[in-house]
């Protein structure tokens, strides 16, 4: 493992001796943020890997998903690779409506992030995918520590996705339980598909999880925007959120000095595209193979130099 590690160090460090950047582009550092999930952690290195074989000067800062948006609107930080229409379309907005921050565009990626469950669970709850059926067998997704309430697993509390406020909303016997991270919330789900355990949770994509297991979202009521902004629409008619979540594009944004400070990383961010195919199969090297993001990151970029050599326009 030390020794495909160095090897994919290598291989980076020598994209990193490319052509020089322009004469205009800044040589501090331009920050590029780390989240925690695996996918977003590979996109942003993708990037981060053709800047430096452009010849910027790149700096990964973790960062969370939400409250970037203070660093981003002051400069303190300079580009975020993922923003979900599923989860970040609402900071998105706001902080784009300031003029601090700026919309770069679609990464390419389509994004879906609901509540999953596996197959195996139809048999015990014969409504599904319709999500009126979860009030009639919530026990049957019941543990021990939420009986007879069901318990939905959901994603770190830091990704937003308002599921306690959705339970609320659309009167859900469940009780909602954040996993402490990304690979703690597959890693449950491994171990309940395996044993055929009561199991629904928070699942997206891309991801290799709905291509490795067999299961469905479930079907809540469509979102429209002001399911999420006035409690009058839908069918609480004192409550937000009682819909499903947003489904769409995942897109970049940067702070707005990056297009006068670093131009030419302005551009590459732009042109910055990969399909959701792509992806999960980078992040199935990762979680399921147990490859290292950076090797991967490494074989990638070896294997498919004319497209993000595209990107940054050479």
């Amino acid at each position: 493992m030390l020794r495909s590690i160095t090897t994919a160090v290598s291989v980076l460090s020598m994209f990193a001796l490319g052509a020089p950047a322009l004469a205009d582009d800044s040589k501090d550092p331009i920050k590029l943020t780390l989240h925690d999930w695996t996918g977003q952690l590979i996109t942003t290195r993708l990037m981060g890997e053709a800047l430096k074989a452009k010849g910027l000067n790149v700096e990964y800062v973790p960062a969370d998903y939400l409250a970037q948006f203070a660093g981003l609107k002051t400069g303190d930080l300079h580009v975020a690779m993922e923003i979900w229409e599923t989860t970040g379309r609402e900071a998105m907005d706001e902080a784009t409506e300031t003029g601090q921050v700026e919309n770069l565009g679609e990464t390419g990626m389509q994004a879906i992030e609901e509540w999953w469950y596996p197959a195996y669970m139809k048999e015990k709850c014969p409504g599904l995918p319709n999500w009126e059926a979860l009030k009639e067998c919530a026990e049957q997704f019941s543990t021990a520590e939420t009986k007879p309430k069901g318990r939905y697993l959901g994603g770190p509390v830091t990704w937003g996705g308002f599921d306690d406020e959705r339970v609320e909303a659309l009167g859900l016997p469940f009780e909602v339980v954040h996993a402490g991270t990304d690979a703690a919330l597959f890693a449950e789900l491994e171990s309940a598909y395996q044993r055929k355990a009561p199991i629904i949770q928070w699942v997206y994509a891309p991801h290799w999880a709905p291509i490795k297991y067999e299961g469905e979202w479930i079907e809540f009521p469509k979102y429209e925007p002001a399911c999420y902004t006035d409690p009058s629409w839908g069918i609480n008619k004192e409550a937000a959120y009682d819909c499903g979540k947003p489904r769409g594009p995942i897109w970049k944004v940067s702070w707005s000095g990056v297009k006068d400070k670093w131009p030419s990383a302005y551009d590459g961010i732009k042109n910055f595209n990969i399909s959701n195919d792509e992806m999960g199969a980078l992040i199935t090297k990762v979680d399921i193979d147990g490859k290292p993001v950076e090797e991967v990151v490494a074989e990638w970029m070896k294997d498919n130099e004319p497209k993000w050599k595209a990107w940054i326009g050479q």
